[in-house]
Order: C-alpha cells, then structure tokens, then sequence
C-alpha cells in the first residue's frame, strides 16, 4: 500500500474521563469512577487514525508548556504520528477536556482551549511552512478548535498545494462562508449543520435539504452526522442516507473524530464518497463500543468490513 499524507490541524488536548451512574447534570455533584487520562482532541484523534491506517500523519497544532502536553502527545508518538511541528505556547495550559460518560454511553464534554487557541504569526506561518514542505499525495483535515485566522491561512497553503481540505466545523459560528468553495468536503454533525444553516434539523429530509444547500455554498462534499450514527452525504449528483450499523453504544466520546477521520483516510486513498462516507459511519460506530476515543477505535479490516455490510442498507433521498 501506498504511504500517503494526513495533515491534521486543529485541537490537541489532555482528556480526563470519568464514568458516572446517572445522566450528566442531574445533580450538583456527581459521583465518578474510573479516571482515565487519556490523549485527545479532534486533531490528534485524526492523526491517530491515519498513523493506524497506515499512512505518513502530521498534527499540526499547538500545546502549552506543562506536563498535560505530553499525556497529550505521547500515546500519538507512541502510534506513529509525526509530532514535531505541534508548537509549545509559552505560560498556555494545554487544552484540557473534562468528559463525563452516563451508563447510556452518551458523553457530556467541557472543553478549556487553553493553548489551543493561543497562536502567534511566527506559529501561523511555520504551521503553513509545514503544509507547504508535506510530502504528497496529501489530504488536509481540519477544525475550528483553534482560532478561525490559522484555519484561513491552511487552506491558502493547501490550495498552493492543491491538497484536498476536509473540515469538522466545531464552533459553525467561527466558519467564515467565504471559505466553503476551498473545502473539498465538510462533515458537521447535526446540531453543527443547524449552526450552519439557520434553522432546526428534525427529519431525514430536512437533513437532506441541509446537505444539499451546504454543497451548493462550495464544498463537493457534505456528510452530515446523525445522532443515530448513520449519515447524510450530498454529492453533485446524489444526495444519500448510510444508516447505523447494529451496535450498543459504551462510549460516544471520539465518535465524530472517527468519522471524519477514516472518511479522510479514505478520500486519500482514492475512494468515492459513498465508500469514504461508509467508511466513516463504520469508524464512528465501532468507536462507540469501547471507552475512550483513541484506545477504542478499529483497525482498517474491522472498518472495511462493517462499511460493506452498511453500504447493503444505504439509500438515496433524492429519488
């Protein structure tokens, strides 16, 4: 197989994970067990990913100067991810995500950015110096877990490039419209395409509809995330829905990486849509049957396999 590039920008964080036994917020303090500290942020789950699919994986991002920076990039050394162009912000905390997991597996997330949105135009421009230097084939993968102008300057350097840029918009009200046509796909989930389009999303149709406005506004591809687990996925001639594989859900921290991940990987890799969309739903689906984001997620057979089986079930929504 071929080694191709995954540049992953974005957020890079300690995570501490607790288990609780009733649902997140129900009382003013909770009871936990099982801390886990653990490596995390939407950024360094996809570079986790394309270091275990095998491919050359770049984090581009940034930590702070204390001891959470290496729980947060050691286990990402450890599996092969190119580490050396995350910066150390000076007298920043490294970003730190508080996660608290109910016995229906659906996380609760307090995010501190701490050094993740800390960047400075010396860091700007060895982050695009990087991009501009990366061997390719590449794909970019980006979020907006870090400020909107670093984003920006991404997409110039991988547009110099011509390196296909797929983005996970957290925050959809950082995302500057203006720079949709440089995407070649999106991948909000539901409550992000709301934030993107204006309006609630409550059916598969109105799913649809949404997909298919946000693929007019410039990217070629836009797969929408369901809650379910399943996906949304507009195309310029097709609009698709890839349903849930039959799982039981322990953990959903991480799930949404997955897909955006293993859907990247899989572009990369030379696959349609349709195949890098069922490839995504089977990433996010396996991800949620183990605790913890990185330590959970499936190896490529497991995902080949489970995107087969679900690509049998997907259907189109466009007639």
């Amino acid at each position: 197989m071929q080694r191709l590039t995954l540049l992953s920008l974005g957020s890079i964080n300690a995570d501490f994970q607790v288990r609780v036994d009733e649902p997140a917020g129900s009382r003013e303090t909770q009871l936990a067990h099982d801390l886990c500290r653990l490596s995390g942020g939407k950024a360094s789950n996809t570079a986790y990913l394309g270091a275990r699919f095998g491919h050359c994986s770049l984090l581009l991002g940034r930590v702070g100067d204390d001891e959470l920076a290496e729980q947060a990039l050691d286990p990402l050394r450890q599996a092969g991810v190119e580490v050396d162009n995350v910066g150390r912000a000076a007298g920043q905390s490294t970003g730190v995500s508080m996660i608290m997991v109910p016995p229906d597996g659906k996380k609760n997330i307090v995010l501190a950015t701490n050094a993740n949105d800390s960047w400075d135009e010396a860091a700007i421009e060895a982050m695009a110096a990087a991009i501009d230097g990366c061997a390719t084939p590449a794909c970019l993968v980006l979020d907006y877990e870090v400020p909107a102008p670093v984003v920006c300057h991404a997409l110039e350097a991988a547009t110099r490039r011509g390196i296909q840029a797929v983005l996970d918009p957290s925050f959809p009200d950082r995302v500057e419209r203006a720079l949709l046509p440089r995407l070649y796909a999106i991948t909000p989930n539901v409550s992000e395409a709301e934030g993107l389009v204006g309006h609630s999303l409550d059916t598969l149709d109105q799913h649809a509809d949404a997909a298919r406005q946000l693929q007019r506004d410039g990217p070629a591809v836009v797969c929408i995330k369901l809650g379910d687990g399943g996906c949304v996925l507009a195309t310029a001639d097709q609009i698709l829905h890839i349903p849930p594989g039959d799982v039981e859900p322990v953990d959903t921290t991480g799930a949404g990486d997955a897909f955006t991940g293993v859907f990247a990987v899989a572009l990369l890799e030379g696959l349609d849509p349709r195949e890098a969309a069922a490839w995504g739903v089977a990433a996010a689906n396996l991800a949620v049957t183990g605790y913890g984001s990185q330590p959970a997620y499936a190896d490529r057979q497991q995902v080949v396999e489970l995107a087969q089986k679900l690509l049998e079930k997907a259907r189109r929504l466009d007639g």
